[in-house]
């Protein structure tokens, strides 16, 4: 049998009784994904998020090293998930937030969703293992125990425009790679 699209386990989580992703009924479009491991997820509240907020509602100045904090605090948590996906090369996986996360546990995904494309499957930077990114913005610790639902996979064909240029860069990194590689250059 030829393989189209799925999941693999990465090597590193081999043994850890990780599951693959599966869709929960019969009409889900969306693969749940779970945590590979436990982790907790601080609330931003809780970060020296309101000291920057503080100073520029005051209308006070900002110096590099506020700067520079805020970049240090105000970042997403990775959740790993074990988890590689491949598929042909005219697809992509949607990585989007389970609609439970928001309304019951105060975490969003920042970037609204993730996009998986098919040549970050066994990447030389990380094999390909697909992580998903987490704001708590609720005042508690969210706590995430392995095999928590996170996030949802969804495979879809993309389209090209009349005037596509060809590509022949090949992925060099994981992940944010490609948005990496262009600031290089």
């Amino acid at each position: 049998m030829v393989k189209t699209r799925g999941f693999e386990i990465v090597s590193k989580y081999k043994n850890n009784n990780i599951n693959l992703p599966k869709r929960q009924t019969i009409a889900s479009a969306g693969y749940d994904f779970e945590a590979a491991k436990d982790v907790v997820i601080p609330s931003i509240w809780r970060l020296n998020f309101v000291r920057i907020f503080r100073l520029i509602r005051n209308g006070h100045q900002l110096y590099e090293r506020d700067y520079e904090l805020a970049d240090q605090i105000l970042k997403p948590f990775l959740i790993p998930t074990g988890i590689k996906a491949y598929m042909p090369d005219d697809e992509v996986l949607l990585l989007a937030n389970r609609s439970s996360n928001t309304f019951k546990k105060n975490l969003i995904l920042p970037n609204g969703i993730g996009v998986i494309d098919s040549d970050y499957y066994n990447n030389p930077n990380n094999e390909g293992e697909i992580s998903v990114q987490i704001i708590n913005y609720g005042v508690r610790p969210m706590r995430i125990h392995k095999g928590d639902r996170i996030a949802q996979g969804i495979f879809m064909k993309y389209l090209k425009t009349d005037d596509d240029q060809p590509v022949s860069r090949k992925r060099v990194s994981g992940f944010g790679s490609t948005n990496d590689d262009e600031e290089k250059n």
